[in-house]
């Protein structure tokens, strides 16, 4: 095993990055590992397993595990080992041919190989995208787009934070010409740390908005964090900067690099001419006169394109390229996808779910995107609980509230502890000229997916619409499992 693999890090690379000493292992050049792994379920034959200590969790006791599996190399944290000397001891002279590598600390020591990693590729593109919302969408037609030119890699799912990211980037291989990769945050200066590994020399930032609120207090901090994805940018780097965003000044101010600001107002500098807003269709545009279709719907979601075309064409792809590839991007599910669906008691409906992540921003997006669709039926918003808002939970919920009853909406159902403030909002505004619709509470507790469909089933009909909307811990994926009967095929597909 391993006689024509090449470990993705030498030892000698490994142990210098990290700064750790062997515990046990054969000879330096037998170190061979070719992935790499945080979670034991998903070590396979010659991961390297970096097993993190949470606040609930220590992934130390699933090293058994990661070896079953065929682990072939450890980082063990220090404080760990020594208060276990005999466990680890007797471990390590069982399995004397893998290696066990001392660190102070294992996530920064995933950070550190992550980053001695990135370096073996001094020629790829590195592209780091952030923002409190549309990270996601404009990741994955940024990674259409320039894979019409350039071999790409890109972040897989949500592997975006602390040490997600780390992970993403060991994915990078000798043939790929440009990297995209999402970062996110839960933390202060988690940016700052994750950029260091990557160092893009070209970075996006989506937005500043209130998503993770209750963990930075303020928008102003916010957009300090995000801006910190341009802190490895020189003067070649490109940082591409949202023009309508109240930060937009700050965020270019004191960049090295190019700053390159995108949007409506601007397109015209990058050949974009907007020609027609399709609904759940998507929109309709030119570039450089050559007619294109983004099939995801939505005019935020327009905005995340623009942002691809311009950094796209500052890297020299044509019109031809850039439409072909954003003609063929394709959304990862749970990213509010629209389609016709048939549901229980033989309805046709339009089912648009979005029910991978939620936030401020992205509900009212999603709120005014369904607000302007026209539909011969009648219109049913289901939404769940927005998570990480601190003590700005309540009012950010009511203001929700607020905006679904001004939306149009038939039916609004909340659903979860927090939305209770969203559906109280609504029954104040009763009586001062609402438009008149039904809306429900449900708590989130005992059988309440059940009753949700329930009373959904109850009252939709052929043509109606159905917006389901929660952040991804609200598992409203299984409303739609309990309502649909057959599922057709998708009319358009748009992201968080």
């Amino acid at each position: 095993m391993g006689g024509e693999e090449e470990s993705l890090l030498t030892f000698d690379e490994l142990v210098c990055a990290v700064g750790g000493n062997r515990i046990a292992g054969g000879a330096d050049n037998a170190l061979c590992f070719t992935s790499v792994a945080t979670d034991s379920r998903n070590v396979k034959d010659g991961s390297l397993f970096v097993p993190l200590i949470g606040q609930n969790q220590d992934g130390h006791k699933f090293i058994p595990q990661a070896l079953a599996a065929g682990a072939r190399a450890f980082f063990v944290t220090k404080s760990v080992y020594e208060n276990s000397l005999r466990e680890f001891d007797a471990l390590a002279e069982k399995k004397s041919d893998k290696f066990f590598i001392l660190v102070k600390d294992n996530l920064r020591a995933l950070q550190d190989a992550a980053r001695a990693y990135v370096d073996k590729f001094p020629s790829l593109l590195k592209i780091g995208i952030t923002g409190s919302s549309g990270k996601t969408t404009t990741k994955e037609i940024l990674s259409s787009v320039l894979a019409q030119k350039f071999r790409v890699v890109s972040t897989v799912g949500n592997l975006n934070s602390e040490s997600g990211l780390p992970l993403s980037v060991f994915e990078i291989r000798k043939e790929h010409e440009a990297g995209v990769f999402e970062m996110g945050m839960n933390r202060e200066d988690e940016i700052a740390e994750i950029a260091s590994v990557l160092r893009p020399n070209f970075a996006i930032v989506t937005n500043v908005g209130t998503a993770h609120i209750g963990i930075l207090k303020t928008r102003e901090k916010i957009a300090a964090e995000k801006k910190k994805i341009f802190s490895h940018i020189t003067e070649s780097g490109i940082a591409l900067v949202p023009e309508d965003d109240d930060f937009a000044d700050f965020l270019a101010a004191d960049v090295r690099g190019k700053v390159v600001r995108f949007g409506k107002k601007s397109a015209e500098n990058f050949g974009v001419k907007f020609l027609e807003d399709l609904g759940v269709g998507g929109t309709r545009f030119e570039i450089d006169g050559k007619e294109a279709h983004l099939k995801i719907p939505g005019s935020h979601n327009f905005q995340n394109a623009l942002s691809c075309i311009a950094l796209a064409k500052e890297l020299g792809l044509s019109a031809e390229e850039i439409i072909r590839g954003i003609e063929n991007v394709k959304l990862p599910a749970g990213r509010s996808q629209v389609q016709k669906v048939r549901v229980k008691g033989g309805a046709e409906i339009l089912l648009m779910q979005d029910c991978y992540n939620a936030n401020p921003e992205s509900m009212r997006k999603a709120l005014e995107f369904c607000a302007s669709i026209k539909i011969p039926g009648r219109k049913f918003f289901v939404l769940g609980d927005m998570k990480e808002l601190g003590e700005h939970s309540e009012s950010e919920h009511a203001q929700i509230g607020e905006a679904a009853a001004r939306s149009g909406a038939d039916f609004v159902f909340f659903v979860g502890s927090e939305m209770r403030a969203a559906f109280c909002a609504v029954e104040k505004m009763r009586g001062n000229s609402l438009r008149d619709f039904s809306a429900k509470y449900f708590s989130g507790e005992g059988n309440w997916i059940e009753e949700i469909c329930r009373a959904i089933l109850d009252e939709i009909r052929e043509g109606d619409f159905l917006l389901l909307k929660a952040s991804h811990s609200m598992e409203f994926e299984k409303i739609a499992e309990g309502l649909l009967e057959v599922q057709g095929a998708p009319l358009g597909v748009e992201g968080d």
